[in-house]
């Protein structure tokens, strides 16, 4: 049933949902040049300042000719994706096509930057597509559910408000403070979501990154950047980012943010003034 509302959700936003599905990222085995799609998140590890894609089949990072190399040997379908430091990322989604284990991996943490995964908890219950980390806490969206749900420990949860969203943000200096994307606009929560107000419009936005307190950034369903200092009751708009249809969003900093779209990987680090492509990536549908 979740799944069906989540795919109205997405349709009410202009986004298609991807389907999801019940080698070390630096080295080379082949002349041919490998394509990925069906984005599902991005990170920067602060630690090599590597840039890391979570995908329909498995994690990718750019090689030094700037094409995608698999990071690991896994290519399960990764949703959810955040960096929450140095080498540690934590992550939901299925196994790959014909894989072992239950159709929901529920969360799974990697300690050495994607190359391997160690189940944490929910396996087999629940599915992030949307995942934050802020304040030592891991925020989820649980699609599955539909519900937002944190955690300190990654194992023991608390469950908090029961709604349609595609996308969430933590205040990075308030941890009550969570806003998530939904049909109606930008939902907002001050009790740590355990309750959130309806959205409001204008702005509906596709996904959400929020690393600067003032620098929420929003980028809306044909590509659209914009920009929020005072937490999202206004927004600035700025550059479209090319390939329209989005496919994730991640600020690193006040200034510099990843978004993907059906063309690209692409990085502004000029406040979302201009974009240089990072990554190509095959036309497909989104979240």
């Amino acid at each position: 049933m979740h799944r069906a509302v989540q795919a109205a959700t997405a349709v009410a936003l202009g986004l298609t949902l991807a389907a999801c599905s019940s080698g070390d990222g630096d080295t080379d085995s082949s002349d041919a040049v490998t394509t990925v799609s069906h984005i599902h998140g991005l990170g920067l590890d602060p630690s090599e300042q590597r840039l890391y894609v979570a995908t329909h089949e498995g994690i990718y990072t750019p090689d030094s000719k700037g094409n995608p190399k698999l990071v690991g040997d896994s290519k399960d379908d990764f949703m959810g994706f955040t960096v929450a430091q140095g080498k540690t990322f934590y992550a939901s989604g299925h196994p790959a096509s014909g894989g072992d284990g239950p159709g929901n991996k529920g969360l799974i943490k990697s300690t050495d930057a994607g190359r391997t995964w160690k189940s944490l908890s929910l396996s087999g219950k629940s599915d992030f597509h949307a995942l934050d980390f802020a304040h030592g806490t891991i925020y989820g969206y649980d699609s599955t559910n539909g519900l937002l749900r944190t955690t300190k420990d990654g194992t023991a949860w608390k469950d908090g408000a029961t709604f349609q969203a595609l996308d969430i943000a933590v205040d990075p200096d308030h941890a009550g403070l969570v806003l998530a994307t939904t049909a109606e606009g930008v939902a907002r929560s001050t009790d740590g979501g355990k309750t959130f107000a309806k959205g409001k419009q204008p702005p509906v936005m596709a996904f959400l990154s929020w690393k600067a307190q003032n620098a929420l950034y929003g980028i809306d369903t044909s590509g659209r950047m914009s920009r929020s200092t005072d937490g999202g009751t206004t927004w600035k708009k700025l550059a479209a980012v090319p390939g329209g249809q989005p496919q994730a969003l991640t600020a690193v900093d006040a200034q510099h943010v990843l978004a993907a779209t059906r063309s690209g990987v692409y990085e502004s680090k000029d406040g979302g003034k201009t974009f240089t492509k990072r990554l190509a990536v095959e036309s497909s549908g989104g979240h």
